[in-house]
């Protein structure tokens, strides 16, 4: 059975995913007739949240059941802040390739989040790191600026414009942690259980109405809708691709429920590195040699960085079995 479900969860996964990030180049690639290109963000945003709103609803009330406890102002405003957070990291990184940046250097500049975390964490002093570790960071940082320099930028302003959008991306990306912290302390205090489609819901939900006010506030809606009804063809598209996003986190909500963190950092991680490898083969990304060198340096590192947790994960699981043994 566990076979089964890992086929399932695993499949679900990357079926969903690699095909979202085929679409989302797609569509921030596409250019119209007269050459005009999709730059509206925000509204990309709305479009995928509210997809992920209304599955991760269904599922919550099909599987999970309704808990009114849930909308507590206490909980309510960790699931604000972190959902306002996690959409903003997706703008910038959505915005990151509309000013330029190719699918696989945001891919792998995204694997780059654990740099903000362990700054952090050291300015705190609350955390130390190995040599190990160090190495990882490094290969993928490394990997991932030789990639972006290695490609002919169309615009070097806008190259240059992406690649900050990228670093505020991954900025939001270290504080997400914290507040997701704040969520689980929350929960705890009302004694209350994560649950999987009820996280997918309440997040995607704050994602979405954060999403809206901002597409208004930056007029994206009346351009937006008119650029999707002078071109059907993307809109398709971005409808396809907000599925694919809400389906594939559905997968991964299953994959939690069935099996520990590690086997679905490892669907997760692999995956990454597929999209990226199917982006520059399929979506005509010419790479130097000095590219194929950070593309292997970046992947080493995100797949040294998985080994690494695996290894972690079996001593735990060791020490736990030798612990009950000797009680």
């Amino acid at each position: 059975m566990g076979i089964v479900q890992l086929l399932i969860g695993a499949g679900g996964i990357y079926a969903s995913f690699l095909y979202y990030g085929s679409l989302q180049e797609d569509v921030l690639t596409y250019k119209s007739a007269n050459g005009d290109k999709f730059e509206y963000a925000w509204l990309l945003q709305v479009m995928e949240a509210s997809a992920n709103v209304i599955l991760g609803f269904v599922c919550m009330l099909v599987v999970e059941g309704f808990r009114g406890s849930i909308y507590a102002p206490s909980i309510q405003l960790p699931y604000l802040i972190s959902g306002g957070l996690q959409v903003t990291a997706k703008y910038f990184t959505t915005s990151a390739m509309v000013y330029g940046v190719s699918f696989p250097v945001a891919t792998l500049a995204k694997s780059s989040k654990m740099v903000p975390v362990m700054i952090g964490q050291l300015l705190l002093g609350k955390a130390s790191y190995g040599v190990r570790e160090y190495l990882h960071v490094a290969l993928i940082v490394g990997g991932t600026a030789a990639v972006s320099m290695a490609g002919k930028a169309k615009k070097g302003e806008s190259s240059s414009l992406g690649l900050a959008l990228l670093i505020a991306a991954l900025a939001c990306d270290g504080v997400v942690g914290g507040t997701q912290k704040a969520l689980k302390n929350a929960l705890k205090e009302k004694q209350m259980k994560e649950r999987s489609f009820e996280m997918q819901f309440l997040t995607n939900l704050y994602m979405a109405l954060t999403a809206t006010v901002f597409m208004f506030v930056m007029g994206e809606f009346t351009p937006g809708m008119a650029f999707l009804r002078s071109n059907p063809g993307i809109f398709t598209d971005i409808l396809k691709f907000a599925v694919c996003s809400a389906v594939g986190q559905g997968f991964i909500f299953y994959t939690i429920s069935c099996f520990d963190p590690l086997v679905l950092s490892t669907v997760t991680t692999t995956r990454k590195v597929f999209s990226v490898l199917l982006s520059i083969f399929l979506k005509g990304h010419a790479l130097n040699t000095q590219g194929w060198v950070g593309i292997s340096m970046a992947c080493g590192g995100i797949l040294g960085e998985l080994q690494q947790k695996a290894s972690a994960s079996q001593v735990a699981v060791k020490d736990k079995a030798s612990d009950k043994k000797d009680s």
